[in-house]
């Protein structure tokens, strides 16, 4: 007796994590997820799955704070108590690397939650297996 409500199959996780983190295709890893800096494409060109779909509004942004904040506040409180180098002379360092760290991350993340989103087939990316 076949079970005609079965569920598709999982997709895998990891790979799809880790795909967009590389700013890849969550199916194929093969085609650009991003078109510039951080717009999603509307389908993978290499494989052609439909990727606008998709629903990263602030998870990059705020994910991205909590990460350099939790780097950089205890890095700033370390470096002070360490070094004692000028406040103004700091203040340039940890701003110069904060901005970097952020610019760095943003994208990655993105891609990271668009591959979450398709993994778990979260907002409409469930259509078909």
């Amino acid at each position: 007796m076949s079970d005609q409500t079965a569920l598709p199959e999982d997709r895998p996780f990891r790979p799809a994590l880790l795909r967009g983190w590389r700013r890849r295709c969550p199916k194929c890893g093969a085609g650009p997820l991003l078109v510039g800096y951080l717009k999603v494409r509307d389908e993978c060109p290499v494989c052609g799955e439909p990727l606008y779909h998709h629903r990263a509004d602030d998870g990059p942004p705020y994910l991205t704070i909590l990460i350099v904040g939790h780097i950089m506040a205890p890095s700033i409180l370390w470096a002070f108590i360490h070094f004692r180098p000028d406040p103004l002379i700091l203040a340039t360092l940890f701003t110069i690397g904060s901005v970097v760290l952020s610019l760095y991350l943003l994208p990655r993340l993105k891609g990271m939650i668009v591959g979450f989103q398709w993994a778990k087939r979260m907002y409409g990316f469930g259509n078909g297996p």
